[in-house]
């Protein structure tokens, strides 16, 4: 079974964004979307953003 976190893209450098998942920042990989932008929000598995997602459906999946 695999996990995934739904989070907040707050800003970007690069290949990298900082991600916040609910008040937690981490750093995180965005080369598998390269469309995701400032507050956009995407799902984290193993560092790497691996989907956009609207604020509804983060909302909706978050612990």
């Amino acid at each position: 079974m695999c996990l995934a976190f739904p989070g907040k893209i707050i800003s970007i450098n690069g290949d990298f964004a900082m991600v916040d998942f609910n008040g937690i920042k981490k750093e995180v990989n965005i080369l598998l979307t390269p469309d995701a932008k400032k507050r956009d929000y995407v799902i984290v598995h193993t560092g790497f953003a691996i989907q956009k997602m609207n604020k509804k459906e983060a909302k909706d999946k978050r612990f």
